[in-house]
């Protein structure tokens, strides 16, 4: 037998570790099928921010400013920029946070202010979800529950989404990937 070289304890250390942080940003459910929180959402890879964007008229009514802000998980957001396509097994957080004006030295425009408003997950998960995805929100605390089948988010992410229901077409990241890749859905090309 041969001694353990560092180099060896090296490998396996390193090796550990990517086996325990994929195994982090895999999806878990509780037995009744709702999402448990990613504790880390906030340390994944930012992919971009809007304010007030909205996808139906009544929103327009909305007295108040909010931020959306996307994150995905490492391990999805590696393989996505290798295929152009989510990998099974992708989470991508969605974080609303309150807009504000007035605060210490601004004099123009708005910052990201306050606690979450809300959260949402779109889950790539061909396993559970007949089509693949699934949508979960969640409270202030505890796991997410499912968002309904028959829920207009479902309808407007197959019928819009520029890939894999996902709206890459806001993702400043992500878009030249999909153009490079040509991994653009057949729905987003007839709108563009």
């Amino acid at each position: 037998m041969r001694p353990l070289l560092m180099r060896d304890l090296f490998i396996s250390c390193v090796g550990a570790m990517l086996v325990s942080a994929s195994a982090m940003s895999q999806p878990a459910y509780t037995p009744d099928g709702s999402l448990v929180r990613p504790a880390q959402y906030r340390e994944w890879v930012f992919l971009s921010a809007g304010i007030d964007m909205s996808y139906s008229a009544a929103a327009m009514q909305m007295d108040y400013s909010m931020f959306d802000n996307v994150f995905a998980d490492p391990a999805s957001w590696r393989a996505f920029q290798q295929t152009g396509r989510w990998p099974d097994g992708t989470m991508l957080a969605l974080e609303v946070r309150g807009a504000q004006g007035h605060g210490s030295i601004n004099k123009h425009g708005q910052f990201q202010a306050g606690p979450v408003m809300g959260l949402e997950l779109h889950v790539h998960d061909t396993h559970r979800f007949r089509d693949g995805w699934g949508f979960f929100a969640f409270g202030a605390d505890g796991p997410g529950k499912p968002i309904p089948v028959n829920a207009a988010c479902y309808a407007c992410h197959q019928a819009h989404a520029a890939v894999d229901t996902t709206f890459v077409q806001f993702y400043p990241t992500l878009l030249p990937i999909a153009e490079r890749l040509k991994t653009f859905s057949e729905a987003y090309l007839r709108e563009r």
